[in-house]
């Protein structure tokens, strides 16, 4: 179909859809899968005013573009995957399905994904701090060795 013969609908969409990122291969499935249009990638990119194809964009649909893509930027919470909570439940998705095809290699891999997003649950690693979380403080000692073997010597005797 010809970008000229597009519903305001339809432009609507792609428009919106190119300034969320998404490439025009993909705003070309999905104007098929939503509206039944076939429409082809040329005629999808001359709704982008950041490409060459879209530079002679008319004012109502470069406002559209940018108001779009400002709140795109702006606002990640609409992003499902920007949420770990949603990540978390994916992966619990995954590791089950891996575990049930027998793939126990890609579930430990998911566990370790997952523990990962938890914040390091999945190490052993442990971090020292100092009072207040501050750094350790470290003081040089003038001991001598036989002078540190026997202050050793003495806790371990309880002296």
């Amino acid at each position: 179909m010809v970008a000229g013969k597009l519903t305001d609908e339809v432009r609507t969409f792609v428009v919106q859809s190119l300034a969320c990122f998404d490439p025009p291969s993909v705003v070309v499935a999905a104007v098929k899968k939503e509206y039944g249009e076939v429409v082809k990638p040329q005629a999808v990119e001359a709704y982008d005013p950041t490409k060459r194809a879209g530079r002679n964009l008319s004012k109502r649909w470069r406002a559209l573009f940018e108001e779009t893509r400002k709140a795109f930027l702006e606002d990640t919470s609409k992003i499902a995957i920007s949420h770990r909570a949603v990540r978390l439940r994916a992966l619990q998705r995954m590791a089950e399905k891996a575990e049930s095809m027998g793939n126990m290699a890609l579930a430990a891999q998911l566990h370790e994904q997952a523990a990962k997003e938890c914040g390091d649950a999945y190490t052993n690693r442990r971090q020292i701090s100092g009072p207040n979380g501050g750094p350790v403080e470290v003081v040089a000692s003038t001991m001598t060795a036989k002078e540190a073997a026997d202050a050793y010597a003495s806790t371990i005797n309880g002296d």
